[in-house]
């Protein structure tokens, strides 16, 4: 059976991005032999519409989310060419520029985080948020280059509700793929509730964390606070505040 999303994004290409996106997923744990993972097969993609695979889906369980935190592991273990990705994409319904680099420091200050300040609003947080980044770019940059081993594959918008589980394997969906720190991935499973002590338990089994992980984790989750600003307003607000106050207690 197949299941049809239709595209109420705004964006031409959204849809196309999509499947482009679960394509280099699958693609990504088929090399890495990861069978209890999953993302839905496209059937057919146009502007207007996706067709792939209707999920049947269940509470998770210990073992299922054990299965995603594993298969994600063995998967961010690939090392890829570059960090970014040759064309441009979407988080959830935002625009995500992108491009291939050696410096993924960089490209997270400028592509991620300055994209995004540069979509505030407000004039007045926005040029704040700029000035830090201004002034502490470059050596938050350089942190974050040496803290991070390789580009791996990520979902990019991995949050509780872009995985599913059936009775025995996992579904990826909605992603918003590019090249980076894989603890980018992990730091988004973790703003909205987390996924589960199995889940990271696995995940560590398989590929643990870094000891800087608790600083990134805030870091990269200041990307998907001011996604989430820009889209949704001021209640998001404080998490960005929180964010570049991390900035400057790293690097300031």
């Amino acid at each position: 059976m197949a299941f049809t999303k239709r595209n109420t994004s705004g964006y031409d290409d959204a849809l196309i991005c999509e499947a482009q996106g679960l394509d280099a997923l699958r693609q990504a744990l088929e090399q890495a032999d990861v069978r209890e993972v999953r993302v839905p097969r496209v059937f057919r993609v146009s502007a207007d519409a996706l067709v792939m695979t209707r999920i049947e889906s269940f509470p998770p369980t210990p073992t299922t989310l054990a299965m995603l935190g594993a298969g994600l592991a063995r998967m961010h273990r690939l090392r890829q060419a570059a960090y970014g990705w040759p064309v441009g994409n979407y988080i959830g319904l935002s625009p995500q520029p992108n491009r291939e680099t050696e410096n993924w420091g960089e490209f997270f200050v400028r592509d991620r985080l300055g994209f995004q300040v540069g979509r505030v609003a407000d004039g007045a947080v926005r040029g704040r948020f700029a000035e830090v980044l201004e002034r502490q770019g470059e050596r938050l940059a350089d942190w974050l280059n040496r803290h991070c081993a390789h580009p791996s594959l990520l979902h990019g918008d991995l949050w509780s509700g872009n995985a599913l589980f059936g009775q025995d394997h996992a579904w990826l969906i909605d992603p918003a793929v590019y090249c980076g720190d894989r603890e980018a991935d992990l730091a988004m499973t973790e703003m909205f509730g987390g996924f589960g002590q199995a889940f990271y338990q696995a995940y560590d089994r398989v590929y643990p964390r870094t000891e800087a992980y608790p600083a990134k984790r805030d870091l990269y989750n200041l990307y998907h606070y001011l996604n989430h600003y820009n889209l949704f307003g001021r209640s998001y607000r404080p998490g960005c505040e929180r964010g570049f106050r991390r900035i400057l207690e790293l690097v300031g």
